[in-house]
């Protein structure tokens, strides 16, 4: 062949980078403003206990209530799947895992609570509990692996306290708290690497900035990197999802993190309460709930910010027939979470824990087969019965990047389908970290 011919342009060189030049501010908001998921596992559930509850055997304790429940009200596999409506083929998969699960590392995501669930004390007894919250703390990850891999039945991978909010009559008591048990950690040894923060009813993004601004103040104190301590905003008021000028306050409140907003979490009771729901009617499920949650979820898309549901208020107590009532709403309402791209929500009691990871497991696994194929087709440029596309695949690999991160699969069972590693379906996922 000749010489190859040059396709035919019109357009000069120079409007493609004048373009380029009027857009470079732009590519740079992006990059900032919406960086992508961080590529850490996301636990699935937060277990809540007041600062006066809490003790050394905290974890072992919720484990070891989960599975006596598990033992009186489900205690195999056909029992299980009867209350809560489980496939037959997955019946016998689930009881275990979930088993195992309780054993192994019933609680994931921990925190100690120094607001509702510990309401206003002395101010001498709720130094000494936030002294004492960072004590066990420390403790309980020097005796384990720290961080997402602590477990064992007796650390949670990740832990942390919720403060009181910043509004003016509890603000000071909230920071002193915040101080005490960070300065704890820090003189126990240092900061975990799971430690996570939460932020209460917050109302305006101004409140988000004064917690960045203390924050920055305790690393700068104690020598730590910039941006180390990242926190929770919890969504529990009107004003945090509409402001006062029409506008949704809580992208406002993103913003002001300054990239420390490691999470939303969605406050059922206050946020119904605050809407005038009846007490009876205050649910995950109940519609001023899935529009506040709906108004998160578009304001945290593509920001690294993760979602968190809030907590049912039933509790799984009491005669046999009460509790499988109890965990069948626990159960249905976790797997509406999910389904609505909800991966994580509070649990109030340890019976709760049987129906989370019931509800989780069942959600991966039921969909484990299609979704390697779809996955494996997709890479292999296969084709099959849908055609799909990168954004697809992208939702596929964090579907199965979940799952792995639970304990739902097995990285065996989803490289034998797939044919991909976990690095692979970090990639495909856009996870900028990769670790699990």
């Amino acid at each position: 062949m000749g010489q190859q011919e040059t396709v035919a342009t019109s357009l000069a060189d120079a409007v493609r980078a004048g373009i380029g030049a009027a857009l470079a501010e732009v590519d740079a908001d992006l990059a900032r403003r919406y960086p992508g998921d961080p590529g850490t596992r996301q636990p699935v559930h937060t277990v809540y206990v007041p600062g006066d509850v809490f003790a050394a055997d905290t974890v072992r304790s919720w484990g070891d209530q989960a599975l006596a429940a598990l033992d009186e009200h489900a205690p195999d596999a056909a029992a299980l799947a009867a209350v809560l409506g489980l496939p037959d083929a997955l019946a016998a998969d689930v009881h275990d895992r979930v088993r195992a699960k309780l054993t192994r590392e019933p609680v994931e995501d921990l925190r100690i609570d120094f607001e509702d669930g510990y309401g206003p004390r002395p101010d001498a007894e709720e130094d000494e509990a936030a002294a004492r919250a960072a004590a066990l703390v420390a403790a309980a990850y020097r005796g384990g692996t720290s961080g997402p891999e602590a477990g064992g039945g007796t650390a949670a991978p990740y832990v942390g306290i919720r403060m009181k909010c910043m509004e003016a009559a509890v603000r000071d008591r909230g920071i002193r708290t915040l101080d005490i048990f960070l300065t704890g950690l820090m003189r126990a040894g240092g900061l975990p690497d799971g430690l996570l923060l939460t932020l209460p009813k917050v109302t305006y993004a101004e409140q988000v900035t004064a917690m960045v601004r203390l924050l920055e103040a305790f690393e700068k104190a104690h020598g730590l990197e910039s941006g180390r301590l990242g926190f929770e905003i919890q969504i529990e008021t009107t004003q945090s999802i509409l402001g006062a000028d029409g506008r949704a306050t809580v992208a406002r409140m993103i913003e002001a993190a300054e990239g420390r907003a490691t999470s939303l979490h969605y406050g059922t009771f206050d946020y119904s309460a605050s809407c005038g729901v009846s007490a009876a009617y205050q649910s995950l499920d109940h519609p001023v709930a899935d529009h506040a949650k709906a108004v998160m979820q578009v304001a945290a898309a593509g920001t690294g910010v993760r979602l968190s549901d809030g907590s049912t208020n039933v509790l799984p107590v009491g005669p046999t027939e009460r509790v499988h009532d109890a965990w069948r709403l626990h159960h249905g309402l976790v797997r509406r979470s999910l389904a609505r791209a909800y991966y994580q929500g509070w649990d109030m009691h340890p019976g709760h824990l049987p129906t989370r990871y019931a509800a989780v497991y069942a959600f991966y696994r039921e969909g484990l087969e299609q979704a390697a194929a779809r996955l494996a087709a997709y890479v292999a440029k296969a084709g099959g019965e849908v055609m799909d596309e990168p954004a697809t695949a992208k939702a596929l690999s964090g579907y199965l990047l979940r799952g792995l991160d639970c304990g739902a699969v097995d990285p065996e069972e989803v490289a034998r389908l797939t044919g991909l590693t976990r690095t692979d379906l970090d990639v495909l996922a856009g996870r900028l970290v990769g670790e699990g």
